[in-house]
């Protein structure tokens, strides 16, 4: 069997060749009922996880899928990990035809984020492949990549927002108010591949309702990219990859910019 990381590049190239043309597009919504993540599932989400489904089940993967849809799959008895998929993150902006959203695939060999050793996060609106295995580095297609060492000439922090209460927002205003330049894409999986790309020097989520689908891909590629990632007590970002499970994280590029980033936010 190809190895691991080879299989989720392609079940992610297959998603991108099915989805690609129906961002934007009423073929593109639809409400599908609630999926096991606790979101509305359009039909851009359905396509894209019976595309992983049908092509792991194809290749003989013995696995258990976590999908953001669908829910827990199981393709065999005696699996040998977790393939943990958000088919579409950011299904919002594929709905509406907004260029920034992706898949995110990740492979674990137990029921704990720590345990994850390949990820692939695909942007679906270009077709760029983000790929990362434990011990081996992060790529953007072919060429490596890593977090920005180096201070910028402008400090960008990628901040999610969405749905944050006052009190969150109230939190967060330091940041607003620093010389930083605040960002907010809409897909966690993409703007971390970003963030280990170099192009953002933090990324900050702390309004603990992140899932595990959303930031697997990006947990491995931030790690491979020489990133830090750590939870809201500044500890190592680690957790379960239980349906209930709900994260909050910050992503830096180095401890001088982790400072930076939580010396005027109240962290719980």
């Amino acid at each position: 069997m190809e190895a691991i990381i080879d299989i989720l590049k392609e079940a992610s190239r297959r998603i991108y060749l099915n989805v690609r043309d129906m961002a934007g597009t009423t073929d593109a919504a639809g409400d599908y009922g609630v999926g096991a993540g606790g979101d509305i599932s359009r039909k851009i989400d359905i396509v894209a996880e019976k595309t992983v489904i049908d092509y792991l089940s194809e290749v003989g993967l013995e696995c258990i899928i976590l999908g953001e849809e669908c829910g827990k799959v199981s393709l065999s008895e005696n699996p040998r990990g977790y393939v943990i998929m958000d088919a579409v993150d950011g299904s919002a902006n594929a709905v509406r035809g907004v260029p920034f959203f992706c898949s995110s695939l990740a492979f674990a060999t137990s029921e704990n984020l720590d345990s994850i050793t390949d990820g692939v996060v695909m942007d679906l609106a270009n077709g760029d492949m983000y790929w990362a295995s434990s011990q081996k580095g992060a790529f953007l297609n072919d060429k490596r990549i890593s977090v920005r060492m180096e201070n910028p000439i402008y400090r960008i922090i990628g901040i999610n927002v969405s749905g944050a209460s006052r009190e969150l927002t109230d939190r967060l205003q330091p940041l607003f108010e620093d010389n930083n330049h605040i960002r907010h894409f809409g897909a966690n999986a993409l703007e971390m591949a970003l963030f280990a790309r170099g192009l953002l020097d933090a990324f900050v989520d702390i309004r603990g309702k992140i899932r595990i689908q959303d930031i697997a891909a990006g947990y491995i590629m931030v790690k491979e990219a020489g990133g830090l990632l750590v939870d809201e007590t500044l500890q190592p970002l680690d957790a379960d990859l239980d349906y209930g499970t709900r994260i909050s994280f910050i992503a830096a590029s180095n401890e001088k910019v982790l400072e930076a980033v939580t010396a005027g936010i109240k962290l719980s």
